[in-house]
């Protein structure tokens, strides 16, 4: 088996695991990491052969922007405060706490390299937590820190990272350096973000095509990345800088046919980027194994120990910054608000991707020609922490929610959906009566229309008529469900006659599929 069938076998799991997932209650990113571990146990699986410098490159931009599309800025920006006090001050907490565990316990471990294995274990992983909260059933309160944190604490990991590592390539480190270095790179992040998505918006807006914006929409994270990274910046940053500002300023309502293809097309990388990401780490488990030497059995009792840290660290700030963030938030900040909820968020805390990516990126030796210092077990201890909170967590999450009884509210949700079917129908009557005075419309169209209307909202909430509407409404949807459904056959049987046409030698293959795509289209309305 070569490394091209390797990779087929990933993103053919990477799809099979999603429905396996949904009917055994895991998620699918855990199934995907359980798979890589089997294949790389397997004799005639070959070692994974990827330059650790491209992996965080390849594999981050894509799913940071796959998972802004599902937020907004506006709930991070509501947010600030429990998302600063995870994705920020817990990654520092968090890294000095496994910084001074692993300098005392592993011999001949420099400060610095501690530091740098600190930094890469602290952030917990986004794809993971939102892809188990997501599937959960969880509050939204919950699941908006949990993608907050995600997104950002791999800025705070990544930057302290690169200082760490730099002093244990050069031997030299300076606090003011270090702090110049940080917020340098988030300057650059951020400016960077904001041009290249003004830039691809801008590229959109002039290509027009819904194919070609969402293509574009593929290369402008690598390229946002690519570009801060080449200045110094943080490229995660900047990626999300960039995600945010298209999400936001990039909104026409009668993009109907762009949106949903982009909605497609970014479901479908999401899925099978993730699906790489975590075989990955299944798969580079044999060749960390490799690097042991006769040294397993203080390597795993380093790595039990640096573990606990990671889970104790987390659990010891989340109570109390839970309760501080309450009590200075406003009534509608998302935070958790119980213990029960607290817990929960401990317990999501999975380390993933970019622990791994940015493990396998210590460089192998000094400026000065030496090896660098330990990094075998900084390599294992960080793989082992990854299977630990992932599998052991990532498993056990969905019966803890359900034993702790967290669930999202229902009624709640309920209310919001008829809150904004009231918003969506009042928009509309007030554009048909813009509409009205100003084309003086017949009567009986008016009565249509505002009729549509009233289908629309209950559409969206049943809720927001009484009794004797939704009843009315109930036996109308059938009958249009019932002519829907014919009409789809209809549409169906004229679809075929086109496609048969493609075997006819004197049919254009050009105006075939141009036919054919007005179907589609017509079909999708």
């Amino acid at each position: 088996m070569d490394q091209f069938v390797l990779l087929m076998l990933v993103l053919l799991g990477a799809l099979v695991t999603v429905p396996v997932g949904e009917r055994l209650g895991l998620p699918s990113p855990v199934l995907m990491t359980l798979l890589g571990i089997v294949l790389a146990v397997l004799p005639f699986v070959p070692n994974v052969d990827i330059p650790p410098g491209i992996v965080l490159p390849l594999l981050l931009p894509p799913l940071l922007y796959a998972a802004v599309r599902r937020t907004s800025w506006r709930q991070f920006a509501a947010n600030w405060q429990p998302i600063f006090l995870l994705a920020v001050a817990l990654v520092f907490v968090t890294t000095a706490a496994v910084a001074a565990t692993a300098h005392v316990l592993v011999p001949g471990l420099p400060l610095a390299a501690a530091v740098a294995l600190g930094a890469l274990v602290a952030p917990p992983d986004p794809v993971a937590a939102t892809a188990v909260a997501g599937r959960l059933g969880l509050p939204r309160r919950m699941v908006s820190v949990l993608e907050g944190e995600g997104l950002f604490n791999d800025v705070t990991a990544i930057v302290l990272y690169h200082v760490a590592i730099a002093a244990v390539v050069t031997g030299s480190f300076s606090w003011p350096g270090a702090l110049a270095e940080f917020v340098l790179s988030a300057v650059v992040a951020v400016l960077v973000g904001l041009a290249l998505g003004w830039l691809g918006g801008r590229l959109m807006a002039l290509l027009g095509d819904a194919m070609l914006q969402v293509g574009l929409s593929l290369l402008v994270p690598f390229a946002s990345y690519a570009l801060a990274d080449a200045l110094r910046g943080s490229g995660v940053l900047a990626v999300l800088t960039t995600a945010f500002y298209l999400s936001d300023r990039m909104a026409d309502a009668d993009d109907v046919f762009g949106r949903l293809a982009g909605a497609t097309f970014w479901q479908v990388v999401d899925t099978l980027v993730t699906g790489v990401a975590f075989g990955l780490i299944g798969l580079e488990l044999h060749a960390v194994f490799g690097t042991v030497h006769g040294r397993l059995v203080p390597l795993l009792g380093w790595s039990a120990a640096v573990v606990g840290v990671v889970l104790l660290v987390r659990l010891l700030w989340l109570l109390p910054a839970a309760w501080l963030a309450r009590r200075a938030a406003r009534e509608d900040t998302e935070i958790p608000l119980s213990w029960r909820e607290t817990m929960v968020m401990w317990w999501a805390g999975m380390r993933g991707v970019a622990t791994v990516a940015l493990a396998l990126a210590i460089p192998l030796r000094l400026d000065n020609g030496a090896p660098c210092p330990e990094r075998a077990v900084i390599v294992f201890i960080a793989f082992a922490v990854v299977l630990a909170t992932l599998v052991v967590q990532g498993l056990t999450l969905p019966w803890i929610v359900t034993r702790l009884g967290v669930k999202a509210d229902l009624a709640a949700e309920r209310e919001l959906e008829k809150a904004l079917a009231v918003r969506a129908g009042n928009a509309a009557r007030r554009r048909l009566r813009e509409i009205y005075e100003a084309e003086d419309l017949p009567d009986d169209v008016v009565e249509v229309l505002s009729g549509r209307i009233v289908d629309l909202g209950l559409r969206i909430s049943p809720e927001v008529a009484d009794e004797e509407r939704r009843e009315a409404f109930e036996q109308r949807a059938k009958r249009v469900r019932l002519v829907r459904r014919v009409q789809r056959e209809m549409l169906s049987a004229a679809r075929q006659a086109i496609l048969d046409a493609r075997r006819d030698p004197n049919a254009d293959p050009v105006v075939v599929s141009r036919v054919l795509r007005e179907l589609d289209t017509r079909s999708l309305r």
